[in-house]
């Protein structure tokens, strides 16, 4: 067993990893930019939003109240008629990232932490590095990666998107399990 106090260093660089790989990927290569489409009449929508001055939060329509509503005339009435539209509002001006990078960090921390001690259980020092790679990227991945499937199956996020998050769950979780490998303990 290998202390989780003893694993800090492989820790902080995985994070450090994962949040420049991150970056890369975002900034770098184009791949997410089919992620989000532009509404059609974009101002024509936006309008009646902007007089409502919505706060940021998630929002459906037409929102039914609880289950009970799936068997009312009225609001399945209202889905079919539609438009059934997930809503995701943001709090307006320019991006601000800073925030959301700094939360970005701490869960790549996060999860280094989780892979850390799940490996530190199972493995003594000394392991083999694809030993410490398979447990740490395995952990990784499930923390990374796994999670996406659901916005597409409740968010109706389109698949492809996920599969593309996916993907970049797989980079991080290769990252992460690279320094762990690297920077395990000897025996």
């Amino acid at each position: 067993m290998v202390s989780i106090f003893s694993l800090w260093l492989p820790i902080l660089l995985s994070a450090i990893g994962v949040f420049a790989v991150s970056s890369i990927i975002h900034m770098a290569l184009n791949y997410h930019q089919s992620d989000w489409q532009k509404l059609p009449a974009e101002d024509e929508i936006g309008e009646p939003m902007r007089k409502h001055n919505l706060p940021p939060g998630n929002y459906i329509i037409p929102h039914g109240e609880g289950m009970k509503a799936m068997s009312d005339p009225d609001f399945i009435a209202r889905m079919e008629r539609g438009p059934v539209a997930f809503l995701m509002v943001d709090a307006n001006g320019p991006p601000r990232m800073g925030k959301a990078l700094a939360q970005w960090f701490l869960f790549s921390l996060l999860i280094s932490v989780f892979a850390a001690y799940v490996t530190g259980r199972a493995l003594e020092p000394g392991a083999d590095y694809m030993a410490v790679f398979r447990f740490t990227g395995t952990v990784a991945f499930g923390a990374y990666a796994l999670g996406e499937l659901q916005a597409s199956i409740w968010g109706r996020r389109k698949w492809s998107t996920s599969f593309k998050n996916m993907f970049d769950g797989f980079v991080y979780a290769t990252v992460t399990a690279g320094m762990f490998g690297w920077l395990w303990p000897a025996g």
